[in-house]
C-alpha cells in the first residue's frame, strides 16, 4: 500500500481522528483526564471539550500521536509499513512522507517503543488497513 492509498481512504486529517475515535473510544468519547463521557465535540477540529473538568482533549492524548504536528495519514502509513516488515531507512521514510529525517526518526522510534509497550493498539490500527472497516 502506498501513501497515496491512505490519502484516498482518509481524504482529510479529521477523518483520521474519527477513525481513531472508533478504535479507541468505540464511538463514545471519554475524557482522558477525569474519565467522564460528559463532553461536547468542538466542530471541525477533532477535539472535545470536557464539561466536567473543563479541559479540551482529542483522541490522540496518551497515544504515540499525542502533540504530533505530522499528518495522521503519514503516521498510519508508517505504522502499516513497520508492522508488515518493510524496512526503510529514516532518510527514505522522510522522503516518502515529505518530512525531515529527524521527524521520520522520531516517528519510527515511537512506533518501535509502542510495538513493545502496546502492540495490541498498533495491531488493531494495522489490521484495519489490511481489511478496511472504515469507508
Amino acid at each position: 500500500m502506498e501513501l497515496e492509498d491512505f490519502y484516498k481512504v482518509f481524504p482529510t486529517h479529521i477523518e483520521c481522528f474519527e477513525y481513531l475515535e472508533n478504535i479507541i473510544w468505540r464511538g463514545k468519547p471519554v475524557c482522558p483526564y477525569c474519565k467522564t463521557d460528559f463532553n461536547t465535540a468542538i466542530k471541525g477540529t477533532g477535539r472535545h471539550h470536557c464539561n466536567k473538568c473543563n479541559t479540551s482533549f482529542s483522541v490522540t492524548v496518551n497515544t504515540i500521536f499525542h502533540k504530533t504536528k505530522c499528518d495522521l495519514r503519514k503516521w498510519f502509513y508508517t505504522i502499516h509499513e513497520s508492522m508488515n516488515g518493510k524496512r526503510l531507512s529514516v532518510r527514505e521514510l522522510g522522503l516518502k512522507l515529505g518530512v525531515t529525517k529527524d521527524t521520520a526518526l522520531k516517528m519510527s522510534n515511537k512506533i518501535a517503543i509502542s510495538k513493545i509497550k502496546n502492540p495490541d493498539f498498533l495491531n488493531e490500527i494495522n489490521s484495519s488497513f489490511v481489511n478496511p472497516v472504515y469507508e
